[in-house]
Parts: structure tokens; C-alpha cells; sequence
């Protein structure tokens, strides 16, 4: 079976760029990781460039062919220009004359939509689903991430641990300035949407009676001091040294679905900003991720609060902190337990070609 995973395949990514980060960032830790750990040669073709420059700055140096999505396709598009295995972020669709060409190859390609990232219930019994194209001989794939042993994981690489565990926090803060950490100290990295809780949230951190030290990666903000809290801004960091931080922190506010789901193998505590969505979708993805994790009683206020539910309480948030690392160790061996995101789509690949 691992012989059989090796073997190399070509496969496109099509990306269009939503969430400004959330949507590249998914595409490219997913690119790379079919290129560097499977030997797949990957093209991921992307409508903006912008965030890759900031997320993965060396990604020009291989091993994902990088390409910029032409407003204007070459029609027709040649069938052996198209590759063994097409996948559409997030419903993006590839070019039509892109499609026509899939439709004239010997071997129909799989063709998979990679969905967005829900606990919610429905998920697993729509995992691989398929859905015939209306005219052509082809057929898309539904493939969903997720955290339920039936659907298709949750992206995350093989040195994950080996990286996690070389991590030198003191010469992390040494590099971006930081003190060595006092042992009252809570270090608290923020990675958000704009929040209309923000600022009572940093009257309540500078009021705080223990020191409270806020990294802001790529905020623009200025250092300060305010009362017992510190902001500290960084610069905004590429994927690999964005873990670092989740790993330097007491506690991660994180937001979309990259962060996300970074903050919960870095297991710590961490605070989760759901992509809003106007029809208050994102309420009932939310609480569905609160239903599954073991600590989800004791987030689900403060979480609620942060996405627009209240107002967040911090000095009760702030009691609970040393009762949750306990399950969100324990969260992170679960899910590190099943095959991550990648394994899985390599192998419903090659079950089909």
C-alpha cells in the first residue's frame, strides 16, 4: 500500500483567492504536501499570487509548479496539457475549455471539489459523493475534510511532530525581540478577523493581574504597553514559523479554516473566529465544533462572545485556561491517530484511476 502511494501522478489545484489567506493557504499546504511527501507533479494555478508571496515566500523554488490563472483560458485547451487528478478548491470550478479538454483525454481524470472544513453533522455521508457532469463523460467528486473517522481528514505532514518537537522557544523569542518568558506571564497570539470585541478585549488584558504579552503577526499595529499588557507585533509569518508561534503561546486566537486547524495539532488552548457569513451559517458550524471537542463546554461562551454572541468575558475565560490543556492534548492524539487529509485523498485517488 505505501508503494502504491509513492507512485507519482499529475495533478492541477485551481484556487480562487476569497478569504485573502484562508483559501491559498489551504491550496498551497495542500499542493505541497502531494509534491513533497507522494512525488505527485503538482500545478497549482492560482487567481492572485499576493498571498503566497507572504505565506510561502520560496514558493517559486519548487517543488509545486505555480501558475497564475490567465483571465483569458487558450480554447480549446489540449487533453494531454490536463492532469491525471483535477481538484477545485471550495466549489472555485475550472475553466470551461479546461473541462471540454478533461472530457477528450483516453482516461477520464478524477475530478474532486475540495470543500470547505465543518464538524457538522452531514458531512461524512456526503464525503465522496459523486456528481456526473450534465453533458460530458466526466464525474466530480465531493471530497470534505473533517474531523469524523468517514470523511477525509484534516491536512497535516509528516514532520509535523519532529518539527514540534526541535522547536527551541527561547531562541524564538530571541529572534523577534521578546524577553524570556516570566513565569506569571501569559503569551497570547491574535490572528483575526475585524471584531467588534476587540478593544474591550484589550481594556479587560491590560487590566488583567497577571502580565499579559500580545503577538499580532502581520497587524501593522505598533508595540505598546497598556496597564499589565504588552503588544508585540510580528511580522507576518511564513506557514512553517506560523506553528512556531501556536507553539510559543499559552493561548492561539485563530480564525478561518488554515489557522484553525494549525492551533488544534499545536495543541493549546486556542480561540476560534469563524468565517462569518451573512445568513448565520457559520453559528451552526460553529457550535457543531463545540459539540464534538472535549473541552467544548468550557469554550463555548467565550467562543459564542468572540463571533458576535455577547460579550466575551476574560477573567472567566481566563480561569478556565489551566483546565484545558489536558483535552486539547488529547484532541490533537485523536486526531493524529487517523490518516491526515493528503494520505487520504492520495489513496481515493488511486482507487480510481
Amino acid at each position: 500500500m505505501f508503494e502504491d502511494l509513492q507512485q507519482p501522478k499529475n495533478c492541477d489545484i485551481f484556487c480562487t483567492v476569497v478569504d485573502n489567506f484562508g483559501d491559498a493557504g489551504v491550496c498551497w499546504r495542500l499542493a505541497r504536501q502531494l509534491a513533497s511527501e507522494y512525488g505527485w507533479r503538482v500545478r497549482l494555478w492560482i487567481d492572485d499570487t499576493a498571498p503566497l508571496l507572504r505565506m510561502a515566500p520560496d514558493h517559486a523554488a519548487g517543488p509545486v509548479e505555480v501558475r497564475l490563472w490567465p483571465k483569458m483560458w487558450p480554447n480549446p485547451w489540449l487533453a494531454e496539457d490536463t492532469a491525471d487528478v483535477v481538484i477545485e478548491a471550495f466549489a472555485c470550478e475550472p475553466p470551461a475549455p479546461y473541462v471540454e479538454a478533461m472530457a477528450t483525454r483516453a482516461r477520464s481524470p478524477v475530478w474532486l471539489n475540495l470543500e470547505y472544513l465543518s464538524a457538522e453533522s452531514w458531512v461524512a455521508g456526503c464525503h465522496g459523493l459523486s456528481s456526473p457532469h450534465p453533458r460530458l463523460p466526466l464525474v466530480k467528486h465531493f471530497f470534505f475534510p473533517g474531523f469524523d473517522p468517514g470523511t477525509g481528514g484534516l491536512l497535516r505532514e509528516r514532520d509535523y511532530e519532529a518539527r514540534r518537537e526541535a522547536f527551541d522557544e527561547s531562541a524564538f523569542r530571541a529572534e523577534f525581540g521578546l524577553p524570556q518568558k516570566a513565569p506569571d506571564e501569559t503569551t497570547i497570539s491574535l490572528f483575526s478577523y475585524p471584531n467588534p470585541p476587540l478593544p474591550d478585549l484589550l481594556r479587560a488584558w491590560a487590566a488583567s493581574p497577571r502580565p499579559i504579552r500580545l503577538l499580532q503577526p502581520g497587524s501593522g499595529e505598533t508595540a505598546r504597553i497598556e496597564g499589565n499588557l504588552t503588544v508585540h507585533p510580528l511580522p507576518f509569518l511564513p506557514q512553517p514559523r506560523y506553528d512556531e508561534l501556536l507553539w510559543a503561546c499559552d493561548l492561539n486566537f485563530v480564525r478561518g479554516e488554515d489557522s484553525f486547524v494549525r492551533a488544534q495539532w499545536a495543541a493549546k488552548p486556542f480561540v476560534w473566529h469563524i468565517y462569518p457569513q451573512t445568513d448565520e451559517a457559520h453559528q451552526a458550524k460553529l457550535d457543531a465544533f463545540l459539540s464534538i471537542h472535549p473541552a467544548g463546554p468550557q469554550l463555548k461562551a467565550f467562543w459564542q462572545a468572540w463571533n458576535g454572541a455577547g460579550t466575551p468575558d476574560w477573567p472567566e475565560f481566563a480561569a478556565t485556561l489551566p483546565g484545558l490543556k489536558a483535552p486539547m492534548q488529547q484532541w490533537a492524539k485523536t486526531l493524529a491517530a487517523r490518516p491526515d487529509l493528503a494520505n487520504r485523498l492520495v489513496q481515493f485517488c488511486l482507487e480510481r484511476l
